[in-house]
């Protein structure tokens, strides 16, 4: 499987195909898993999207990071210019709905982190390979992140996510770790 389009939709498809006890079981091993994960323990300062189904449930995870007094950061998104910006997130009224259903931190209730300063990025994606490379959704926003990003990085995948291979595109960089809900995929 070569073609990230066609990948793409087969990897919907099959996770479209989840049900809800399934979904909610899964993500719920998933986090268990990031919790008792080292990288995820050392980190004070931790970049999560805000997911949306069929996406491994963030909500659960930004939650415990709270919880553990980890300070939360989540991406704004920049579509001029591709681009993501990091801020920070103390609750989730600081939320709102913007294009695709997606939901992003509001500006002025947030402050910008720059990426220097987090130490644990988990990486979202549609599908991944073994090597830690990935398919995202096909904006490359993440892409461009991660040139300028040097802390730890890793996905969080349903088991179905994980795939042989794909192209890999020479922008492309892989995360060092992927946790899915039957293992923890060590890349480094």
């Amino acid at each position: 499987m070569n073609d990230k389009h066609s990948l793409r939709k087969i990897v919907k498809d099959s996770l479209s195909e989840l049900t809800r006890p399934l979904y909610e079981d899964y993500s719920y091993k998933i986090a268990t898993r990031l919790f008792d994960d080292p990288d995820w323990k050392q980190a004070n300062v931790i970049g999560i999207t805000i997911s949306k189904r069929p996406e491994v449930d963030t909500y659960q995870i930004i939650r415990k990071a709270w919880e553990q007094g980890k300070q939360v950061v989540v991406p704004k998104c920049s579509p001029k210019e591709k681009k993501l910006v990091f801020r920070t997130l103390k609750g989730f009224s600081q939320l709102e709905s913007v294009f695709y259903g997606l939901y992003e931190p509001i500006v002025e209730q947030t402050a910008k982190v720059e990426a220097d300063h987090i130490d644990l990025l988990i990486v979202p994606g549609l599908a991944y390979t073994r090597t830690g490379y990935r398919v995202g959704f096909g904006g490359g926003y993440y892409d461009r992140y991660l040139t300028a990003y040097s802390g730890k990085t890793l996905s969080l995948a349903f088991g179905n996510q994980i795939v042989e291979q794909f192209q890999v595109e020479a922008h492309d960089l892989p995360v060092s770790k992927i946790i899915t809900n039957d293992e923890v995929i060590h890349i480094k």
